[in-house]
């Protein structure tokens, strides 16, 4: 997608924020989620069918948006495409979204997840961490909550996108691991996980068990950017 200064990304109206008001408006409506896992569910019913039959490891989970036209384009550019600057307004739309002002008060950490080295060298940045130090600003944080260096990424996983859930689990058994000096700090905390697109919740989930059993963590939340909707 190309960049036009004081143009709308979406729109193509200008003048313009990155994404105009109007257009914020239109698709970044708040739509009803379940509380766990972010998924769309019907207005009244707090928690979908399947985390009432099987919980997930996540405690709660809060999203902004469908990973969906147009912001499915405008992360990929943020992703992909050499353009941190989406971070400031990618994240003031997060921390719009219902629940996501409430978890960032109440957690004791904030961790973004992280990248393999190898894939931070090849995009040369962290989206999630910028994401995290965005929310972090946002809400004016002084008790410096943000931990950048204490979950880690052991490795790269193989492309996930045809994967099953389940497949996509046994990919990231072995990807995440807490830095050995910073571990204690988990005990008995509430900590909150921050990424950027949340498609089965693998990867969160992953993060989070080793976060509960590794760092004895009491609770672990989730706020991302964007849901992959259910399929229909």
């Amino acid at each position: 997608m190309t960049r036009i200064p004081s143009q709308c990304a979406v729109c193509r109206a200008w003048p313009a924020q990155r994404v105009c008001e109007e257009c914020v408006r239109r698709f970044a409506r708040p739509v009803p989620r379940c509380r766990r896992c972010a998924i769309h569910v019907l207005s009244g019913q707090p928690i979908c069918g399947p985390c009432l039959l099987h919980p997930p490891t996540l405690s709660s989970c809060h999203a902004a948006l469908d990973y969906a036209f147009p912001w499915s384009a405008c992360i990929a550019d943020f992703k992909f495409h050499d353009d941190p600057s989406w971070a400031g307004m990618l994240g003031q739309l997060m921390m719009q979204a219902p629940g996501v002002a409430e978890a960032l008060q109440q957690a004791d950490w904030i961790l973004p997840i992280p990248l393999s080295r190898h894939r931070l060298r090849e995009r040369g940045y962290n989206q999630a961490a910028l994401l995290a130090r965005q929310l972090s600003q946002e809400t004016q944080d002084t008790r410096n909550r943000l931990q950048l260096d204490l979950l880690w990424r052991l490795q790269d996983t193989p492309a996930q996108a045809s994967l099953t859930r389940a497949q996509r689990l046994r990919n990231l058994r072995h990807s995440f691991a807490l830095n050995p000096g910073q571990a204690p700090l988990l005990k008995n905390r509430r900590v909150l996980l921050i990424d950027d697109v949340m498609t089965t919740g693998a990867t969160l989930h992953s993060a989070a068990r080793v976060l509960r059993q590794a760092g004895g963590a009491r609770e672990v939340h989730a706020c991302v950017l964007a849901r992959t909707p259910a399929p229909r």
